[in-house]
């Protein structure tokens, strides 16, 4: 669970008390907070009584040494406050990535999300944490803070920074098409596939009339059934059935970019363009909802696994709040709930990669 690269990573992060008076290692405090979080536990008050059981203690001690023994709620408090989040985050992604392995052949979807912590919500101000995850290894791979949710524009770059992706295809929501997003992820080496709307008016309502006069033309249809000599159009089909509920995607994508000249010049390598037509039967009723693409990656199924493989970082947002409750979380104050974000995707991480988990002595069950 906690071998040594744990230690190596988070052990080096800077420690501002004056060192005469310290009575608990930095790292024996933050090991706390962790497996606190690992249990669903991230209230302060609550931290400090979770370590103080006697079961847990005996557990901690095979990893930390507890020589003055366990930490007040003032200093589980005062470290929270204290940790420079950058150099934590930074820690995270570094520690992160002696447990990733990407595909040798390239393609693993790495997406990126906001989200909000509602409970963090201090007058106007709440803190949103924009993260990335692996669809391969299931793993959250790095987050970065912004003040609110419309700073995402500028928070996408500084995550982007953080990661490796040479190989990989990064995907985002419409907020994050944005040029000079493009630009980054094409200088880590890595392919985009962005969602497209109302942020990119000119550009999504080219890329609709496109699609649009396919259908007029009949042309889609022909896709479908394998009709068409349009070599530069391709279509995967999915469907998806399971209590009560049926879900029909056909993923189009067209490479035929020639006319997008003005386009091309802007979107670094933009190559393809794409279209997904869903259809949700649940209960007698059925919804119907159509997305746009810009692309770099250059062929459909690409292009299909990306989108499908996206909403995998839903996933983890469902596990933060149902599991780790991180919308219940009142910590508010300063940098604490900056630090208690990275905390819980440690917790959702070894969650994620460990096949044994704490002893069942060890955990216990809030609620």
């Amino acid at each position: 669970m906690y071998n040594g690269e744990f230690f190596e990573c988070f052990g080096i992060i800077y420690d501002s008390r004056e060192q005469g008076k310290v009575d608990h290692d930095l790292i024996d405090v933050l090991f706390i907070i962790v497996s606190a979080s690992f249990c669903k536990i991230d209230e302060v008050d609550e931290i400090y009584e979770w370590a103080t059981i006697e079961q847990n203690i005996t557990w901690m001690k095979n990893y930390i040494a507890l020589r003055n023994g366990i930490p007040s709620v003032s200093t589980i408090r005062r470290i929270l406050n204290m940790v420079d989040p950058k150099q934590f985050e930074k820690c995270f992604v570094s520690w992160i990535s002696k447990l990733t392995v990407f595909s040798k052949d390239g393609g693993d979807t790495v997406a990126i999300d906001g989200k909000s912590m509602r409970g963090s919500k201090d007058g106007d101000k709440m803190t949103h944490i924009v993260s990335a995850w692996c669809s391969a290894n299931n793993l959250v791979l790095g987050q970065v803070k912004t003040d609110d949710k419309s700073n995402e524009i500028t928070a996408i770059p500084e995550l982007l920074d953080l990661l490796y992706l040479e190989g990989c295809v990064v995907t985002i929501d419409s907020m994050g098409c944005q040029k000079k997003i493009v630009e980054k992820i094409r200088k880590k080496k890595a392919d985009y596939v962005i969602i497209l709307k109302g942020n990119q008016e000119t550009l999504h309502e080219e890329v609709k009339a496109y699609f649009e006069d396919l259908q007029k033309d009949g042309e889609l249809e022909k896709i479908e059934n394998e009709e068409s000599e349009n070599e530069k159009v391709k279509m995967v089909e999915t469907l998806e059935k399971g209590h009560g509920r049926i879900e029909l995607r056909k993923y189009y994508y067209s490479t035929d970019t020639d006319w997008m000249m003005d386009a091309k010049k802007k979107w670094v390598d933009l190559t393809g363009i794409g279209m997904v037509y869903r259809k949700v039967t649940e209960k007698g009723n059925v919804t119907e909802e159509i997305q746009h693409y810009i692309g770099s990656v250059n062929n459909v199924g690409q292009f299909a696994k990306s989108v499908r493989e996206h909403w995998g970082i839903e996933s983890v947002h469902w596990s933060l709040d149902v599991t780790f409750k991180d919308d219940a979380n009142l910590t508010r104050k300063d940098v604490a709930p900056q630090n208690l974000a990275v905390a819980k995707r440690i917790a959702l991480n070894m969650v994620r990669n460990e096949k044994e988990l704490f002893p069942k002595k060890v955990r216990i069950k809030k609620g």
